[in-house]
């Protein structure tokens, strides 16, 4: 286009947008004969600073405050926006108004990981629809104008209201070659949910909600609903409690996430149950929400192992011949190991939740699935934990870097929140 309408254009954004920048750490521009480092002191409680509304070249912002949380940086980003508003008729009236629909530009600074920028941007979309009930149907996350490495971010918002704005959307959504110009995430749709940009399909097998009971073996075990509601109770609430032991014995021997980790599992778990989420009629229903439950809030390699162990064995039940009894659910226990084994790449012996899942499993099997298989299991899996504290060397895992004088003493985190579990469940059945 000539140059007239691009300036047309460009000054049209120009009016329309607001932008709010903040940083943790303030840019020393090269050459400078001192370091710019009025952000890298502490206040007189010790609290570690960042500033809201400096400039790009350092200077001063509108205050300085101790570090918040993404959602608080991002209320206070917004807020301030609002605040300045734009000029309507000689009034300042707010940026956005509800059911604006808006571009949004999430800029990082220099030094910020995309992480924390995946975090903030996450932060801002959600209070932009949720509390501001706007639609953020522009999104776009990247390192569009920095400050060398200022470990910050700005954001710039643009109503796409009424005919000057509306035009923008073809400009802004055109490829581009530009270097530093990231591809807008475009989002029309309707629902109270918004989509990934690539979908990713189903993991193969049942999911929670399916309602295939009719299709499947029936369930020969009495008050098999009623006895996995207690012992997932009882699962959970011990594994919950067992959080400080295991991130003791994690942080010697591991990455000291064992602990959080199991704990998120458990009270996903424990408020998916409560909330009547897990369907307990059948077993292979209850493991495939149990996969889901696990898949949604652990995370990490203890993480996808026990998503795969789960979900393995409720395919191993969907097929089952002639019924499903204790046996099955034996056999199914020992097949969700065996899976844990196959892609996780360990045996017994390498220091791992095997060394008490397979001592387990191989008790339980043997004993049919009968309560007493359990109880002797529970103990096998006691047993199995506590010979990792006397392993001088890992074959998997986090510990497999560590030296034997560190390892030596301390029982595999993993293995023993088995343990923790297999002994609440004997605390159930009878």
């Amino acid at each position: 286009m000539d140059l007239i309408t691009v300036l047309n254009v460009a000054q049209t954004v120009a009016n329309s947008i607001g932008s709010m920048g903040v940083a943790l750490t303030a840019v020393t521009i090269p050459g400078a004969d001192s370091v710019n480092d009025r952000l890298s002191k502490t206040n007189e409680n010790g609290e570690s600073m960042m500033e809201i509304g400096l400039g790009i070249h350092g200077e001063a912002g509108m205050r300085q405050c101790p570090l918040m949380t993404c959602d608080e940086i991002a209320k206070e980003m917004l807020s301030a926006i609002q605040s300045y508003g734009r000029e309507i008729d000689s009034k300042i009236v707010p940026l956005y108004k509800p059911g604006d629909e808006l571009l949004v530009l999430v800029n990082n600074l220099g030094g910020t990981s995309n992480f924390e920028m995946s975090l903030l941007a996450r932060s801002l979309v959600s209070q932009l629809e949720d509390d501001a009930k706007c639609k953020a149907t522009r999104v776009l996350v990247g390192s569009f104008m920095t400050s060398f490495d200022m470990q910050g971010a700005s954001v710039s918002i643009m109503p796409l209201v009424g005919d000057a704005t509306k035009n923008m959307l073809p400009y802004i959504d055109a490829a581009t070659t530009a270097t530093a110009w990231s591809n807008v995430d475009a989002w029309v749709g309707d629902g109270a949910s918004r989509p990934s940009d690539i979908e990713i399909n189903e993991v193969p097998g049942l999911s929670s909600g399916s309602n295939e009971s009719s299709s499947l073996p029936p369930v020969l075990v009495e008050n098999f609903a009623s006895v996995a509601s207690s012992a997932l109770a009882r699962c959970s609430k011990a594994l919950i409690e067992a959080e400080p032991l295991l991130t003791k014995y994690d942080t010697i021997v591991g990455d000291a996430d064992c602990g959080i980790t199991m704990e998120r599992g458990a009270t996903e778990i424990s408020k998916r149950s409560e909330a009547g989420k897990l369907q307990l009629d059948h077993p292979s229903l209850l493991f495939a929400d149990l996969a889901d439950a696990v898949s949604a809030s652990m995370g990490g390699t203890s993480g996808i192992l026990l998503e795969l162990m789960f979900r393995k064995m409720s395919t191993s039940l969907s097929s089952s011949d002639g019924g499903i009894t204790t046996k099955e659910l034996a056999i199914a226990f020992r097949t969700g190991v065996e899976a844990i084994s196959f892609y996780g790449g360990a045996q017994e012996g390498s220091r791992t939740m095997l060394d008490a899942l397979f001592p387990a499993s191989s008790v339980i099997v043997s004993g049919g699935g009968s309560v007493a298989s359990v109880k002797e299991g529970a103990e096998a899996g006691r047993k199995g934990a506590d010979s990792t504290a006397e392993m001088d060397h890992a074959e998997a895992g986090r510990s497999n870097y560590l030296s034997k004088d560190v390892l030596m003493g301390t029982p595999d985190p993993g293995a023993v929140a088995v343990a923790v579990v297999l002994e609440a469940m004997t605390k159930v059945i009878s």
